[in-house]
């Protein structure tokens, strides 16, 4: 209850405020115009640097010279083939032995 007193005498205040309404009073003098603050001053650039020189292109050496060829060697003379040797002397045939028609008996031998 004691907010809905409040907000009724609120309302009721407001309602009979816009009831009465005063004519406007005279215009009151225009103040004075404040001073505008000093410009600044815009900042130097640098100066733009100079571009380096390209160097010189070197020579290119000479070309050597091409070495001398050599001598081919000398091949050595081919020697001479050497005597053909003689045959040695034939040989006898042994003596024919003669032919048993017996056993043959082989003995090992001692040791």
């Amino acid at each position: 209850m004691k907010y809905s007193s409040l907000i009724a005498a609120t309302l009721m205040s407001l309602g009979l405020s816009a009831c009465f309404t005063m004519p406007a009073g005279p215009a009151g003098p225009a103040g004075p115009t404040g001073d505008t603050g000093a410009r600044g001053s815009t900042g130097y650039t640098g100066a733009t640097g100079n571009t380096g020189n390209t160097g010189a292109t070197g020579y290119t050496g000479a070309t050597g010279d091409t070495g001398a060829t050599g001598n081919t060697g000398y091949t050595g003379a081919t020697g001479d083939t050497g005597a053909t040797g003689n045959t040695g002397a034939r040989g006898n045939t042994g003596a024919r032995g003669t032919n048993s028609d017996g056993t043959v008996i082989i003995v090992p031998a001692t040791r």
